[in-house]
């Protein structure tokens, strides 16, 4: 509608232009098509123009102090369930020595009604699968059910779009930075002469005015094109920012005060602090909670300091600036950094069903991920692993990777299929705790499974849900028991074992971690009276 309505806009402008004579010769079409871009870009700069001094003059006034709250940490776990040998009817048997099992309090499994159901010949798994007999059907009311996450936000974008200064209006040099690998240059005017050394109210209103003189269109435009280019999610365009800033200018004030200024250029929400000792900080808002970081409340939403902070008291200009929307930790669709990938890593099963495929993972962006932030959606820590299931593989170690695993499914029926893979990510990897490995709890995108040589429950679960998703296409959800994670897949025929029902779908247990054991078996003396569940996205 409003392309439509753009277009007829201009069309009228050219009619009605072309019968218009100016100084007495008559404008043609092309004239008159540049005269509306022309007043129309006028418009727009007056608005920004607007927005910017508005913005300015908030700034000039006080700014009032606010106390921060620590950073929030993660609610302990408990003790972790170590995986399990499955060996049929015998008994199972940790996979982990007994001296590295954390101590577990014995729990009574809860007594719960088996699911009566006739046994029919066709029930019997095909090739390489067990039969498999359920011990428990959780019954519907004892699943605390998360909803699906809601989808995720727009992107924030400029007022308008940016649109390239055809001719610079000062001189200008480029700035290079380098993103996980990613080369990036960007146009920066060259007499840029702001310093913010000492900064106060007025400074900072003052430095904002030279900051939106239009020198920076140049700069803003590149930040941009870079980020839709290479498909940089919200957390990795703020440290793009963040990298141009201090390459730009060597004072660390004047250069937060940069960040904030295309940050905020750029369509996110943020605010500025100065803390007692004349450091400015960078604030953003985002919708899910972070944890491990500084916030402050600022009227009904929080707010989240950028970067190291070590103060929890900062007096803030808490204005807002027309158009702004908060910073998404979703990250929709994979990124490129640059072009160096890991060592080729071939990922072997040398038990039960046995199979192979090669890896590898895009360097830069094993490096983006040590600096992404656990967080949750609606303040409900469980959704922290949806963060992590729901971002799609690396397209390029898709590229390695799928053929090969395609390859290991190939002619089999969906259930078989769906047991292949699980008996890869069953026994194709090595588990070891976090404690041991990192020193707290980590949960792994699915590529940092692929490539670092350990990993636990929440890994292998985040990894099998994505190949699920991909290669079957098939609904997964996380299930979540005290200590342990496993997934359920919502089959397109009913698959016999242990299940749960998700808004009346029924959802077949499928366990990473529970070696050996097929499609349709959970682990033994789990407390099931606290299992919860989350639907993944496709």
């Amino acid at each position: 509608m409003r392309i439509s309505r753009l277009t007829a806009a201009i069309s009228m402008g050219i009619a009605l232009a072309g019968a218009m004579p100016v100084e007495g010769v008559a404008q043609t079409p092309r004239e008159a098509l540049e005269k509306f871009r022309r007043q129309n870009e006028q418009k727009f700069n007056s608005f920004r123009d607007a927005c910017n001094k508005r913005y300015a003059d908030f700034l000039r006034q006080s700014w009032k102090r606010f106390h921060g709250t620590l950073p929030v940490e993660l609610p302990p776990e408990p003790a972790p369930i170590p995986p399990l040998i499955y060996e049929g009817e015998k008994e199972n048997k940790t996979i982990i020595e007994e001296k590295q099992k954390p101590v577990i309090e014995e729990k009574q499994e809860p007594v719960i009604e088996e699911r009566q159901k006739e046994e029919k010949p066709e029930d019997k798994q095909k090739e390489g699968q067990h039969e498999v007999k359920p011990k428990v059907q959780i019954p519907v009311d004892m699943i605390p059910v998360i909803v699906t996450p809601p989808a995720p936000m727009p992107r924030p974008e400029p007022l308008e779009p940016v649109k390239e200064t055809p001719v610079p209006v000062v001189s200008e040099n480029t700035v290079e930075t380098d993103l996980y690998g990613l080369a990036a240059k960007v146009r920066f005017p060259a007499d840029f002469s702001i310093s913010l050394r000492n900064p106060t109210n007025h400074s900072v209103a003052d430095a904002w005015e030279k900051l939106s003189d239009g020198s920076l269109d140049n700069t803003l435009f590149d930040c941009l094109a870079l980020r839709s280019e290479h498909n940089l999610s919200d957390w990795a365009y703020l440290q793009l920012l963040d990298n141009v800033g201090k390459a730009a200018v060597a004072d660390k004030n004047t250069a937060t005060l940069l960040t904030s200024y295309l940050f905020c250029q750029s369509g996110y929400r943020m605010r500025m602090g100065i803390d007692d000792d004349s450091n400015l900080y960078m604030l953003f808002s985002s919708p899910h909670a972070i944890f491990k970081m500084m916030l402050y409340a600022l009227g009904d939403e929080f707010f989240y300091v950028y970067g190291p902070c070590e103060v929890n008291s900062l007096k803030i200009c808490d204005a807002p600036f027309e158009g702004e929307k908060s910073l998404s930790l979703y990250i929709r669709e994979p990124q490129t950094f640059g072009n160096a990938m890991s060592e080729k890593r071939t990922i072997t099963s040398d038990e039960g069903l046995k199979g192979s495929a090669d890896s590898q993972v895009p360097t830069g962006l094993i490096k983006f991920y040590e600096t992404y932030p656990v967080s949750a959606i609606d303040g409900n820590v469980m959704t922290r692993w949806a963060m992590y299931a729901d971002t799609p593989i690396d397209a390029a170690t898709k590229e390695i990777l799928y053929p090969d695993l395609k390859e290991m499914i190939r002619d089999c029926d969906t259930p078989t299929a769906a047991n292949r893979l699980l008996d890869w990510v069953q026994h194709a990897f090595t588990y070891e705790y976090d404690e041991k490995v990192w020193g707290y709890d980590r949960a792994f995108f699915a590529e940092e499974t692929l490539y670092y040589p350990y990993c636990d429950c929440e890994d292998r679960s985040i990894l099998y849900s994505r190949l699920v998703r991909d290669l079957l296409g098939l609904d997964v959800a996380l299930v979540y028991y005290p200590g342990h994670l496993a997934t359920a897949v919502a089959f397109d025929s009913e698959v016999p074992g242990d299940a749960m029902l998700i808004d009346g779908r029924r959802f077949t247990v499928c366990d990473p971690t529970y070696i050996g054991a097929p499609v349709g078996l959970q682990m033994p003396n789990l407390d099931y009276d606290k299992t919860q569940a989350i639907v993944l996205r496709r």
